[in-house]
């Protein structure tokens, strides 16, 4: 089994890991959610933090062949169209998009002119999808249950599983968003867990924990079945779809919900310009 060179890069203004995935064999490499920098009071953005991934891809002579996204992010904006096209690369994402866009169309009145047929990105990967960055392998692994769309890319001995499990000490992901389901996501991280033991896992987000001050991004399939305080261990189904219930009940909203899924559904682009040139995000009511 091949095992990639990953780099990751850390947002601390939404907890996020991004990652360079890269060939060792070649060029080749793959940038896999990325951030968009995004001041909510002012309502402007930059690109500060995803010029940190391209300035490594560039230093490097890296051939960027895919910016990838493990599912639309609910805490930051996605800065993928951006270095998609600085790199000529292709975006791609998992072909359960569609019903993200359908769910997330209506709660913001996005009119006939928002397509949801995820042709905003040049890949819809179906489950179970196989392709290759350079010499290394890809499988996509569906793992909705967080939100619809959520996939898991497994890129060698390493995978990438977005929202869907944290590090051993902090557990799961949230299941209260909008066509999420904790007994879905139970069983997508029972599919993660059933990867060879030795398998590298790349979390999304960290927020560190009261016994541990740093922030962390990397396990194993062996850590996180021996040790994740919702999944691991003799944790079963009902448990945690009690477990996961409960806890969500508590959780308040992603401070950047609103601006995030109006423009990650459209592949990390802004909406259509309003007649004075500007563009506005919508802010529903009482919806969310």
């Amino acid at each position: 089994m091949n095992q990639p060179l990953v780099t990751p890069f850390f947002d601390d203004s939404s907890n996020t890991f991004s990652y360079v995935v890269q060939d060792p064999q070649s060029s080749s490499c793959a940038i896999i959610d990325s951030v968009l920098d995004f001041d909510f009071a002012a309502g402007r953005t930059s690109t500060h933090s995803a010029s940190k991934i391209l300035d490594f891809v560039l230093e490097n002579a890296l051939t960027v062949e895919w910016v990838l996204e493990t599912h639309v992010h609910a805490d930051h904006l996605s800065a993928a169209p951006w270095l998609a096209k600085e790199t000529n690369a292709k975006l791609g994402i998992g072909n359960r998009i569609i019903e993200v866009q359908e769910i997330f169309g209506k709660v913001f009145n996005s009119g006939t002119e928002f397509e949801r047929d995820g042709s905003q990105f040049d890949a819809l990967f179906e489950d179970d999808t196989e392709f290759r960055i350079g010499s290394l392998d890809v499988r996509v692994i569906h793992t909705p249950g967080h939100t619809p769309a959520c996939v898991t890319y497994v890129i060698g001995d390493a995978a990438f599983v977005g929202d869907t499990l944290f590090m051993p000490d902090f557990g799961s992901a949230r299941c209260d968003f909008p066509g999420g389901d904790p007994r879905v996501l139970y069983q997508s991280a029972q599919r993660i867990l059933s990867l060879p033991d030795e398998t590298r896992i790349f979390v999304c987000h960290d927020y560190a924990t009261s016994t541990r001050s740093k922030v962390a991004y990397i396990t194993s399939v062996e850590e996180q079945k021996a040790k994740n305080i919702h999944v691991g261990g003799e944790a079963d189904e009902d448990s945690f779809v009690t477990m996961r219930t409960e806890r969500d009940n508590k959780l308040s909203m992603p401070k950047l919900i609103i601006p995030a899924v109006q423009v990650n559904m459209r592949a990390g682009r802004m909406p259509p310009a309003s007649s004075d040139g500007n563009v506005y995000l919508k802010v529903p009511l009482n919806v969310l």
